[in-house]
C-alpha cells in the first residue's frame, strides 16, 4: 500500500476539523481529519477545478 503524506492548511493547526490533502503521482486524495478513513480520490484536473471553485467562492453560503 502506498504511503500518503497528508497536509492540512496552516489555519487549522489543532487538527480538530480540518481538510487534509495528499498528492500522489496520478491522483490527489482529500479527507477530513474527523473521518480519516473516508478518502476521496480526484484526478489532477478534478483537483484543479475544485481548488479554482473554492478560490472563486462558488461554495460560499
Amino acid at each position: 500500500m502506498e504511503t500518503r503524506h497528508w497536509k492540512r492548511p496552516e489555519a487549522c493547526p489543532d487538527g480538530a476539523s480540518c481538510p487534509e490533502v495528499a498528492i500522489g503521482p496520478d491522483a490527489v486524495y482529500v479527507r477530513s481529519s474527523l473521518l480519516p478513513d473516508a478518502i476521496a480520490q480526484l484526478t489532477p484536473a478534478e483537483w484543479r477545478d475544485l481548488a479554482t471553485a473554492i478560490r472563486n467562492g462558488e461554495f460560499d453560503v
